[in-house]
């Protein structure tokens, strides 16, 4: 974990550094701060990220494809174990990624625009659980991490997209109003941890289905990061 958190923060902050001008790099990506709040008598984390511009209000451009489909995150990375978000245990980054991309929707049971059709809202910001890890190919450093579709071993929760990834659509709620975005989490979904430390970043990431020596999901540029070195210094309150 210690090995690819500094690999990461080498990568992010090589990125931030020489990343090309990105048409969604503005202030509604710029983060001022991060935080996680425990309410004890509701049962739940409130995370949330605040931002020197609105929170929410850039969305991606449409491709017209799943190839190459741009997905815009808000993301908390975490020292939360796999295990306790539904996963198999693996090595990798435990991160809650609240993202938007209109080419595609990867929540089927869960209908967040409310007009009841379930497959056409990804533009709608919407949370996943993913395991990042390093990975050079793309300039952010890193990507979701992959599994074959035949390996057993793997365990995904029962509200996973069914993509060959470490990840989950969860559901929860998540609601955006001025500069801060903000989304609710139940302790019994993330096995009644609230001791755990965290950071905030702002991303843009891509979606690949015809390179195979490229991630499937991957982090092309980082926006920012609330600690400047993606170094988890915060705990929850």
């Amino acid at each position: 974990m210690k090995l690819i958190l500094s690999s990461a923060i080498l990568l992010l902050s090589i990125t931030t550094f020489y990343a090309q001008t990105n048409t969604y790099k503005n202030d509604d990506f710029s983060i001022k701060k991060v935080n996680v709040t425990h309410k004890a008598k509701l049962g739940v984390t409130v995370w949330e990220i605040t931002v020197k511009g609105k929170a929410g209000k850039t969305t991606p451009t449409k491709a017209g494809k799943l190839d190459g489909a741009p997905v815009l995150g808000y993301v908390f990375p975490t020292n939360l174990k796999p295990t306790d978000v539904g996963f198999s245990n693996t090595e990798g980054i435990v991160a809650l990624a609240l993202t938007s991309h209109p080419d595609f929707d990867d929540t089927p049971l869960w209908d967040e625009n409310n007009d009841k059709i379930y497959d056409n809202d990804g533009i709608i910001w919407h949370p996943h659980w993913v395991v990042l890890h390093k990975d050079e190919r793309v300039a952010g450093g890193l990507s979701v991490k992959q599994f074959k579709k035949a390996d057993e071993t793997v365990v995904l929760p029962p509200t996973n997209p069914g993509m060959p990834m470490y990840m989950d659509s969860p559901g929860y709620p998540v609601t955006t109003k001025e500069n801060k975005i903000k989304v609710v989490v139940p302790d019994y979904r993330i096995n009644n941890r609230t001791d755990f430390n965290y950071d905030g970043v702002a991303a843009f990431m891509k979606v690949n289905t015809s390179n195979k020596d490229l991630p499937m999901l991957g982090v092309y540029e980082v926006f920012s990061v609330a600690s400047g070195n993606l170094s988890l210094p915060y705990k929850v309150k």
